[in-house]
């Protein structure tokens, strides 16, 4: 039976990368001295090009170390796993040209560095693939197992063997569960399978049979027995995790912080709240938003004559939004109806067959034309490329008072697309779904899911049905 510990794979992991990087260094240095017949007249010798991609490899596995790629990674998804990769050839990078102008080395091959740091991105994401999908398909089939001790067969410990089932890749397995008041589960509940003990008996439980963790999975009531449960798990050198019986208000990935010697657990962990993240999404708007202007230039400009010759009033209409904590800004976007007061404007909800539209804004809306004027509040910094989409303040005040969590949205920048609108909930759509989808986009945030959100946008076209 294969159970190689995911320690000595994290291990592995290193040595890995290391090779990954040069092999990837090799097939860059072939492809631009061979391939594309370089005159290797006064080109620096293989020997220098090679001791710095030691060195690069050096760099790149102390930052995996640092930004936490060389833990195990049972329990995480592979979008995970691929940010970390891309962050940390990034830094590398970053850090490799940094020490080239520090010692005066200025002749190396910028193609090849180019070629070098793209092969080093696609092998190391490649064979991680790999190993990550065979990892699961090896797990599925019942080997590399780990073994799963639950303390408490309620409804807590259920639903927790619950979600194992719905996961067989993980490759975890329940052997039972300990509960001090029920002696065995009930005919309708067999397949939870049996009950081996008390909490009094887990000592001896751990001696006799094989188990890697522990979950506590006890009310909050039973706060009492953890101390014993913990101690009694070291003392057998088994993992331990606890199940906290109000979990339902927590987040899908909590963060813990300390103040002093007291952990504290954060309700609402936000990835864009690491500085690395806010940089490289707000790095990617800022090249995003210009090149989508110059590009859509043209058509703005013959936008702009469209709505001159077929309405009066201005060209665009600016609109006070909620957007990063909860301040306000002016949202720019092409005019597509009559000129109204903005007191009408702010507190009415657009619908099918809006009278307010002109017949031009009405093609304008519903190809989403209207909002290219948007980028230039992605480069102003009041918006991002993709994130919850952003309300007036009216409507902002009613929905937080009728819709529970809907204010998280404003824990990041406001998006001229996101994850709600990709997946249909644009115009008059359900509010409290497109809350749901805009925590889940805030809770789970990635570069790559960032791009997937925009692929979508491009995929699923700019014309809407629900877009008036």
């Amino acid at each position: 039976m294969i159970r190689g510990r995911e320690r000595f794979l994290t291990q592995m992991y290193v040595m890995a990368d290391f090779i990954a990087i040069q092999i990837a260094f090799l097939l860059a240095w072939f492809f631009r001295f061979q391939v594309l017949k370089e005159n290797l007249d006064g080109v620096l010798p293989f020997q220098t090009y090679f001791f710095w991609s030691i060195i690069y490899g050096f760099i790149a596995i102390a930052i995996g170390y640092v930004l936490g790629i060389y833990v195990p990674k049972r329990k995480k998804k592979f979008a995970f796993e691929m940010m970390k990769v891309f962050q940390i050839h990034i830094f590398s990078m970053f850090m490799l040209l940094s020490l080239l102008f520090l010692f005066k080395v200025v002749d190396l091959s910028r193609y090849l560095l180019i070629l070098y740091f793209a092969f080093c991105l696609i092998f190391v994401v490649s064979y991680r693939l790999f190993v990550k999908i065979s990892l699961r398909t090896i797990r599925r089939k019942g080997y590399n197992k780990q073994f799963i001790l639950v303390i408490g067969a309620g409804e807590l410990g259920r639903r927790y063997y619950d979600t194992l089932m719905r996961n067989p890749e993980f490759g975890f397995q329940v052997i039972g569960f300990l509960d001090d008041y029920v002696k065995s589960f009930p005919p309708e509940l067999s397949k939870y399978g049996e009950i081996i003990g008390t909490t009094e008996q887990l000592s001896e439980v751990l001696e006799n049979k094989l188990v890697d963790e522990v979950v506590v999975a006890l009310p909050i009531r039973a706060h009492n027995k953890y101390r014993q449960i913990v101690e009694a798990c070291e003392k057998a050198g088994v993992r331990t995790s606890i199940i906290p019986d109000f979990y339902d208000i927590l987040p899908a990935s909590p963060h813990f912080d300390t103040l002093g010697d007291i952990p504290l657990v954060n309700v609402r962990d936000v990835p864009l709240d690491d500085a690395q993240n806010r940089m490289l999404k707000r790095l990617f708007d800022i090249v995003f938003s210009i090149c989508a202007i110059i590009i859509t230039l043209p058509l703005m400009i013959l936008i702009a004559i469209g709505i001159k010759l077929t309405s009066p009033g201005p060209i665009i209409f600016k609109q006070e939004r909620v957007g990063l904590n909860r301040r306000t800004f002016q949202m720019y976007k092409f005019r597509s109806m009559k000129h109204m007061p903005e007191s009408v404007s702010n507190t009415q909800w657009t619908t099918a067959n809006d009278p307010r539209r002109t017949k031009f804004g009405t093609f304008l809306r519903k190809t989403s034309l209207d909002e290219l004027p948007q980028f230039f509040n992605v480069l102003k910094g009041d918006m991002s490329v993709v994130g919850p989409r952003p309300e007036r303040p009216y409507f902002v005040d009613r929905f937080k008072e009728e819709i529970p969590k809907y204010m998280i949205k404003h824990h990041v920048r406001p998006g001229i697309t996101g994850w709600a609108q990709v997946c249909g909930l644009r115009g008059d759509t359900s509010i409290k779904d497109r809350i749901v989808h805009d925590i889940f986009y805030i809770e789970n945030w990635s570069f790559l899911f960032d791009i997937k959100i925009i692929l979508k946008t491009i995929v699923n076209g700019f014309v809407n049905k629900n877009a008036y």
